[in-house]
């Protein structure tokens, strides 16, 4: 009887495993197909707060996962204006004082832009993948999608902003749909809605993301991607403090 509960035991933990590993998977598809190793695109930001609007676009050039260069185009008052991360560090430079500027660890949950997006955001420290636990936990359908729910915890050594996060990801195509992210206190903070799924250079992906905070009614983020190109050719040295000078 012992060796038979053993046995059940063994299989159980084996079971749950090999779970945790498909969710893993499922994550890890699901993310790279949004990333990919690098890319160059166009978008359009929008910020709806209850008495105002103001929108923006810009240009993104990104080489996973540690480097990022967003050229804000439009409007005219913020033409110019350039956000650069390097590893861990976010800098600024604003072309109306003609000042470079470096986000302290301090302000990486403030505002970028106005926006619902924090500069944490951007820096994007923590491995969605690798300083998660993943399960799933369901599936549902999202807008004709039939998605695995997948809920991801953080790992104890991982230094990493969420308390959770749940993720509705498309078991055709390995989309995130939705993403609902959770403080420390397991409160809600904020969901992100994908839709709007086209061909984006050599992938299908969302096109429209909408990004929603939980404590602040009639408020919203919108990003919409104009175009992007993946798996550019582009060197680290691109992502330089002199480059945010001059890049157009």
């Amino acid at each position: 009887m012992r060796n038979i509960s053993i046995l059940l035991l063994i299989l159980v933990i084996a079971s749950n495993l090999l779970a945790d590993e498909k969710a893993r998977e499922i994550v890890k598809k699901a993310n790279d197909k949004f990333r990919g190793k690098s890319s160059y695109s166009e978008a359009r930001l929008t910020v709806i707060k209850p008495n105002w609007t103001r929108s923006l676009t810009m240009k993104i050039w990104a080489l996973e996962p540690d480097y990022a260069l967003i050229l804000i185009t439009k409007p005219a008052c913020d033409k110019g204006t350039v956000t650069l991360k390097r590893k861990r560090e976010v800098w600024n430079w604003i072309p109306t004082i003609r000042r470079l500027i470096k986000i302290p660890p301090s302000m990486m949950m403030q505002s970028w832009m106005g926006s619902d997006f924090t500069n944490d955001d951007l820096v994007r420290e923590s491995s969605m993948v690798d300083d998660y636990f993943h399960k799933i936990i369901g599936q549902e359908n999202i807008n004709g999608y039939d998605c695995f729910v997948i809920e991801s915890d953080p790992k104890p050594d991982a230094g990493v902003v969420w308390g959770k996060i749940i993720s509705w990801i498309s078991k055709k195509d390995f989309l995130f749909l939705k993403s609902e992210y959770y403080d420390e206190d397991v409160q809600l903070v904020k969901t992100m809605f994908a839709s709007k799924i086209k061909k984006m250079d050599d992938r299908v992906i969302p096109t429209h993301l909408e990004l929603v905070p939980a404590n602040k009614p009639g408020q919203k983020t919108i990003l919409e991607y104009i175009k992007i190109d993946f798996n550019i050719n582009i060197n680290p040295s691109f992502f330089s403090q002199q480059n945010m000078k001059r890049v157009r």
